[in-house]
C-alpha cells in the first residue's frame, strides 16, 4: 500500500512515541490527523513542543480513546489509522488494573469497530514485547508464548488478539506492531532510561533504580516511528503481529554505566526497594527476534547494536540536559 496521498490518523498523538511518529509522517510528506486526549488546559501533550511547522500541517482532536462515537468522528476519511493511545505504565497497572482494560482493551475495540464500519484501508495496532514475559528462548520471534505477567502485559495480550481477531473474523486490513523497549527524547520518567538520565542530570550522585538484572532490547524512538510506517505500506504484514527491535540485548545495570560514561558523571548505583515488581511479574529477559520485519519490509534500526544504542543514549542525555526539558521531570519523586 502506497502511503502517499492517504490521510493517516494516528491515536495517541500527544504522547512520547506518537509524538514523535506525526513529526515523522509530516516530514515525510504525509497529511497527518493527531487524536490527542481531552484536557481542560488545550494540552496538545509532548507535540506542544513540535515545530510550528509541524503544528500547522496537522489536524488536531481532542477525545477520548474510551469513547467510542469519538473515536469515530475522529476516524472519519482518515485512510490508514496508527493506533498507538494506551495507558503503559507497568506500576500504576497493579494499581488500576481496570483502567488499563477500559483504555487498552476497549479503546482497541473502537478503533476496529470503527474501521470496520468507515472501510478504513489500513490500521496498525501497538503491541508490546512485554506480552512475551521472561524470554523462554531468544531470540524472542513471534511464536514465542504470550505470558502477560502484569496487568498491563494482560490488556495488551487481550487487545493484540482483538485486533487479529477482526481480521480472521471481518477481514479487516490490520497489523499488530510489536516494538521492544523504545527510548529516546520526551520518554516519561516512568521509564529507566529517562529515570537514569535526569536523576544525573539534576546532580545525583547516587542513583535509584529498581532491578539491575534483567535485560532488555532498546529500540530508538525514531527507528520504532520508521516502523509504524514501513508496516502500514506493507501490505503483507496484514493479520500479522511482528517484532521490530535493534538487535542488541543489555542488562539494566549495564545500560545505566554506559548512561554515566555517555554523561561524565560518577554514581553510585542504588536498589530502591520501592521500584521492585512483585517478583513472579519481572519480566527477566527480552530481546527481539527481527527477521519476519526484515522479510516483510525491510526493517533495519538505524541506532542498531551496541554502537547505535551508545549513539541514541546520547542524544537522549543531550535532550534531557536541556533545562527547558530538564524542568518537566521530578527525579526526586518516584513515578509510577
Amino acid at each position: 500500500m502506497d502511503l502517499v496521498g492517504k490521510k493517516i490518523l494516528v491515536t495517541g498523538a500527544d504522547g512520547f512515541i506518537g509524538s514523535h511518529l506525526v513529526e515523522s509522517l509530516v516530514s515525510n510528506g504525509h497529511d497527518v490527523r493527531a487524536f490527542i486526549m481531552y484536557n481542560s488546559f488545550n494540552s496538545w501533550g509532548w507535540l506542544d513542543q513540535s515545530s510550528s511547522e509541524i503544528q500547522a500541517s496537522i489536524d488536531v482532536i481532542a477525545g477520548d480513546i474510551r469513547d467510542p462515537y469519538g473515536v469515530t468522528m475522529a476516524m472519519e476519511g482518515c485512510d490508514v489509522v496508527l493506533h498507538l493511545a494506551a495507558l503503559i505504565s507497568i506500576p500504576f497497572s497493579y494499581e488500576a488494573p481496570d483502567a488499563y482494560v477500559s483504555t487498552n482493551i476497549n479503546g482497541t475495540l473502537n478503533v476496529l469497530q470503527a474501521a470496520r464500519k468507515l472501510g478504513t484501508q489500513r490500521v496498525v495496532c501497538t503491541s508490546t514485547s512485554e506480552t512475551y514475559g521472561t524470554a523462554q528462548f531468544v531470540p524472542i520471534t513471534e511464536s514465542h508464548p504470550m505470558n502477560g505477567q502484569s496487568p498491563y502485559a494482560a490488556t495488551k495480550i487481550g487487545a493484540d488478539q482483538l485486533a487479529l481477531s477482526f481480521y480472521q473474523s471481518f477481514d479487516l486490513p490490520v497489523t499488530v506492531l510489536r516494538p521492544f523497549n523504545t527510548y529516546g527524547p520526551r520518554q516519561s520518567a516512568r521509564a529507566v532510561i529517562p529515570t537514569i538520565i535526569s536523576q544525573i542530570a539534576k546532580g545525583a550522585r547516587q542513583i535509584e533504580l529498581g532491578s539491575l538484572e534483567p535485560t532488555r532490547d532498546f529500540t530508538f524512538v525514531r527507528d520504532t516511528a520508521k516502523g509504524f510506517m514501513q508496516a502500514a505500506a506493507c501490505d503483507e504484514a496484514l493479520g500479522q503481529a511482528i517484532n521490530i527491535g535493534s538487535g542488541f540485548e543489555i542488562s539494566i545495570e549495564e545500560t545505566a554505566e554506559l548512561i554515566c560514561k555517555v554523561m561524565n558523571a560518577d554514581v553510585e548505583i542504588r536498589q530502591d526497594p520501592r521500584r521492585l515488581r512483585p517478583p513472579k511479574s519481572e519480566v527477566e529477559r527480552l530481546f527481539a527476534g527481527i527477521d519476519l520485519a526484515k522479510e516483510l519490509f525491510g526493517w533495519n534500526a538505524e541506532y542498531a547494536g551496541r554502537h547505535g544504542f551508545i549513539r541514541g543514549l546520547a542524544e537522549t542525555a543531550q535532550w534531557f540536559q536541556d533545562p527547558k526539558n530538564l524542568n518537566r521531570y521530578r527525579p526526586d519523586t518516584y513515578s509510577i
